[in-house]
């Protein structure tokens, strides 16, 4: 390992410490007890019935997490070739997850995922092109669904909260639409970069850092051009039954975190709701995951349990509900990988990297 490979992993791993925990539970906490404060309703506590049922759909709504990892363990074995192991690949979603948890949406965790990819016996090329692969299946999901979603449902159920609407529902409108925007502007770039000109698209990443405002980010722009060019090369060779099959364990990894929440409300509300109910409390978590690209804390925490708690509010049988069903949410579908990273990264480091 030269001294430059050695320099950058270190700053990597220094951007993932297990410590860093601290800052998305403690803004989540935040955020959770002034809502608390202001909105919950003690009253409405009532309305929850804990019976054979609510076991029952609790239970699915781990499963469907469940699911969605096994998605993407499976999705990484098809991407390397089956080079890595389930445990390797078990192991590096573990640790990609806590890294996406910790960082800003906007931010996200590749250059860290490629050296989690990498530490497990890939070259950086390969590493780096199973990486973008991921990234284009992922963002290739949600710009094709988003579409099907406005196609197939009533808008003003999709985007109006409440009765006659408010501020807010349209600030989240155009948060969306901008999120949106932002993933079909990556996909565009990534698709082009990937499968058409790499060394093009590089170019025009160095001169558009070469701008004042971005000149200190260029030779990060420099490493990702880098990249691109190295997994094009690895990715154009591949059949089409290799992206069928990564792409339908895309599809099953984000249908199934997404009926989380269906399960969740079934589990105390199952007589309340019928399929249509279900499809717009799905259709609404695509566009909450949209809007969370713009988020600027670590893993959406706070943002995540505010929108959740007004975009899915109204399915609820009391106001003062929302609050605590969006706790339960992310106790089932974010705070498990925080955890998991603990226990996973120092031994992996540790294993990786020696001292």
């Amino acid at each position: 390992m030269n001294k430059k490979e050695e320099n950058n992993n270190q700053n990597l791993l220094e951007s993932i410490k297990p410590k860093k925990i601290i800052y998305p539970i403690l803004i989540g906490l935040s955020v959770v007890g002034y809502m608390l404060y202001h909105e919950f309703d003690i009253n409405a506590l009532n309305e929850i019935k804990f019976t054979n049922t609510s076991l029952l759909f609790i239970t699915i709504a781990i499963l469907c997490m469940i699911i969605r990892d096994l998605g993407y363990i499976f999705r990484l074995r098809v991407l390397t070739d089956n080079y890595l192991t389930w445990k390797e690949c078990f192991r590096t979603i573990m640790l990609w997850e806590f890294t996406s948890a910790i960082t800003p949406s906007a931010i996200g965790g590749t250059s860290v995922a490629i050296l989690f990819v990498h530490k497990e016996g890939l070259s950086v090329g390969k590493s780096s092109a199973v990486v973008m692969a991921t990234s284009f299946l992922d963002e290739l999901y949600f710009i094709m669904m988003f579409p099907l979603i406005i196609i197939t449902l009533n808008h003003s159920g999709l985007w109006q909260i409440g009765e006659t609407g408010s501020f807010v529902s349209n600030s989240l409108f155009w948060i969306s639409v901008i999120g949106y925007g932002a993933k079909l502007a990556y996909l565009s770039v990534l698709t082009y970069g990937l499968f058409y000109n790499p060394r093009h698209l590089k170019w025009i990443l160095l001169k558009i850092f070469k701008l004042p405002i971005l000149k200190k980010w260029k030779h990060g722009a420099n490493d990702a051009g880098t990249e691109i060019i190295e997994s094009s090369a690895n990715l154009k060779k591949k059949h089409f039954s290799f992206w069928l099959k990564a792409f339908i364990a895309t599809f099953f990894s984000w249908t199934a975190r997404y009926w989380v929440v269906n399960a969740m409300f079934a589990a105390f509300w199952f007589a309340r709701y019928n399929w249509s109910d279900h499809f717009l409390m799905f259709a609404r978590q695509l566009v909450m995951w949209i809007m969370m690209l713009v988020s600027p804390t670590p893993g959406g925490s706070g943002f995540a349990e505010y929108v959740f708690s007004r975009f899915l509010g109204e399915f609820l049988p009391g106001a003062g509900l929302a609050v605590a069903m969006a706790v339960v949410w992310r106790l089932i579908s974010y705070y498990p990988y925080l955890f998991a990273g603990v226990v996973i990264l120092p031994h992996w480091i540790k294993t990786k990297f020696g001292k």
